[in-house]
């Protein structure tokens, strides 16, 4: 080597380094992120159908088990104040039950009718799908005002990975943790505040074993729910498919099903 090219290298490199500041490398991440989940064909997912087990907890105990399908559905341009996905939570091997997130609404379907569900639950809903990092790819990717910022470097559940936070215009934070190899996500925490007390409640998810949903795009079937370091849920799919051509009707009260009165907050 030329002292006349370890002089450029040298002028070069700390250049590099000092272009590249935390919200260029957290923009890298997430691209590079993005690309191990699928590209374009992530980006463009218009539905998705997962088939498993689900099991609820209460303070570390076990309070149910079920089979489920659940059918989630993308909505282009949602109208604002709305969350741009439609989803059906089937239960049992008929699927006799349902739960049904459709236009900003929920509702209990059952044999007896379709029963509303209460604000509370309808308003913890919306703000876990706004916080959840794979809804954040597919439908807030391209909003105003979000970021990424690089935190990081650390070890999580015997990973090394690499800290995003991922930053709305609101300053709202989710903070994402993906594995520094593979790129896929690992872990995701963010935080909201009790409506009645004002106090910080922290909520955490845990991704794993990530397998081929179609066209490439990779989703994890293992997911981990916990809420102020309590086990809340716990999802264990065993197949997941991606843009299958869901039905409109998915998404719809059965016709002339009874309206039953509304849940309690």
């Amino acid at each position: 080597m030329t002292r006349r090219t370890f002089a450029a290298l040298a002028g070069f490199l700390p250049l590099r380094s000092a272009a590249e500041n935390k919200i260029d490398r957290g923009k890298r991440t997430i691209d590079e992120v993005i690309a191990a989940l699928g590209g374009e064909n992530l980006l463009r997912m218009r539905d998705r159908v997962e088939s498993g087990r689900v099991y609820s907890f209460y303070r570390e105990d076990l309070t149910g088990l079920s089979r489920a399908k659940i059918y989630t559905q993308y909505i282009d341009n949602p109208q604002p104040g709305k969350l741009g996905v439609l989803e059906r939570q089937a239960f049992g091997k008929k699927e006799e039950s349902a739960v049904l997130f459709i236009d900003g609404e929920g509702y209990d379907v059952t044999f007896r009718g379709a029963r509303p569900l209460p604000d509370s639950l309808i308003e913890r809903y919306h703000d876990s799908t706004r916080h959840n990092f794979f809804y954040i790819l597919r439908m807030r990717i391209k909003e105003p005002g979000l970021t990424f910022e690089f935190r990081g470097n650390d070890v999580v559940e015997n990973q090394s990975v690499d800290i995003i936070d991922v930053i709305d215009a609101q300053n709202e934070v989710v903070t994402v943790y993906v594995n520094t190899h593979t790129k896929l996500p690992l872990r995701q925490r963010f935080y909201r505040r009790d409506p009645l007390t004002q106090d910080r409640i922290e909520e955490v998810t845990r991704f794993s074993k990530y397998k081929d949903a179609g066209k490439g795009v990779k989703w994890p079937l293992d997911l981990q729910r916990e809420r102020d370091t309590e086990k809340l849920t716990e999802i264990y799919d065993e197949a997941v498919r991606i843009d299958t051509g869901l039905r409109p009707e998915l998404f719809q009260l059965p016709s002339g099903v009874k309206l039953l009165k509304k849940e309690k907050s």
